[in-house]
């Protein structure tokens, strides 16, 4: 069976997944194509065996061809197409955000309950990069012993021009909350952040530098150093540092050459490049378990403790104070009600 995948949203992120599925995964193909941009919907689809533009989103989900949909759309528009997928009943794969506010991804949750079974997987595709599955399996092995802090740190070489202060937060930062619950297996308790003093020079009108530090629930400290101008490239590290060790991701770079009395690697030039594998990786189970009629990796509920968190961090940042991240009760639908449930 091929699974029927529409896409909403032929931007960057989703013309990159359409590539994936296209020439990289097996097992489904994209059958319908919308975007704000009807003309770029068309295009888009014109380069493909099987799909067909459609108007909107809304003509997307509801079209009997399309078993599944691959939301890529810009993220105020995600809590509309997630809920009208939830009510087809087809099962969604969502680009982080799963929505922008804590009250969408509330509406969500209800939806997903009241359907009685998972329907959403969020794009949070850390979880499946290699390095960072090793930093868990290190850790759920007891070859540090408990954890006690988490240091992760998130670079971008650059920004798109539209790129606001308050994205540092609550687009740059959701990555590193949702691999630190997953790696940790706790929510957030509260949240601090700090900015430097002094403005970046290549960028003095927007913040580009701000460190968080997250309470978790299990008593963790963590920190998320964030820098979105740094122009070397794009690097992203990670050290637990528990009871009896401390366990790193590895340097992304395949080769470190040593010589005259130096040494000299690469760093990825973008997520693109950094992030790949995790990508296919996560489509290869989603489309696995979408073809089951089944949901897989981070959940609706995931989306909505992130969204809630990065909510909580700009509140942080405007107040300069510690500010307590505030949950809902877990529905039993998402797994145990204290740590989040790690679908693989």
């Amino acid at each position: 069976m091929v699974l029927n995948i529409g896409v909403i949203g032929a931007g960057l992120i989703g013309r990159d997944h359409i590539r994936r599925v296209t020439d990289d995964l097996p097992g489904a193909r994209v059958s319908a194509v919308a975007d704000v941009d009807l003309d770029r919907a068309k295009s888009v689809a014109a380069g493909l065996p099987a799909a067909k533009p459609l108007p909107t989103g809304l003509d997307v989900i509801a079209d009997d061809d399309v078993d599944a949909v691959l939301v890529t759309s810009w993220g105020p528009t995600h809590e509309e197409y997630v809920l009208a997928a939830i009510a087809e009943g087809k099962q969604v794969f969502c680009e982080k955000p799963l929505a922008t506010t804590r009250e969408a991804c509330e509406r969500i949750i209800d939806a997903e309950v009241a359907a009685g079974k998972r329907l959403v997987m969020v794009g949070y595709m850390r979880r499946y990069d290699p390095a960072y599955r090793a930093l868990k399996a290190a850790v759920t092995a007891g070859e540090i012993g408990a954890p006690l802090m988490f240091h992760s740190v998130h670079r971008n070489p650059a920004v798109p021009p539209h790129y606001s202060s308050n994205m540092i937060i609550n687009d740059t930062c959701a990555h590193d909350v949702d691999i630190t619950r997953f790696l940790l297996e706790s929510e957030v308790a509260a949240v601090r952040v700090l900015t430097p003093a002094r403005r970046n020079r290549r960028d003095p009108e927007h913040l580009t530098e701000a460190m968080l530090v997250l309470e978790m629930a299990n008593g963790v400290l963590v920190d998320v150093e964030a820098s979105i101008n740094i122009a070397y490239g794009y690097d992203i590290r990670g050290e637990i540092v528990g009871e009896t060790g401390t366990v790193s991701l590895g340097e992304a770079t395949p080769t470190v050459l040593r010589r005259d009395g130096g040494y000299r690697g690469q760093v990825p030039a973008n997520w693109q490049d950094r992030f790949r594998s995790a990508y296919d990786a996560e489509f290869r189970a989603w489309i696995a378990a979408a073809s089951r009629g089944e949901s897989t990796g981070p959940s609706t509920w995931d989306g909505y403790a992130t969204t809630v968190v990065c909510e909580t961090g700009l509140a942080a940042w405007r107040t300069g104070d510690r500010v307590e991240a505030s949950l809902r009760d877990k529905p039993g639908l998402y797994g145990d009600p204290v740590t989040p449930a790690s679908h693989e």
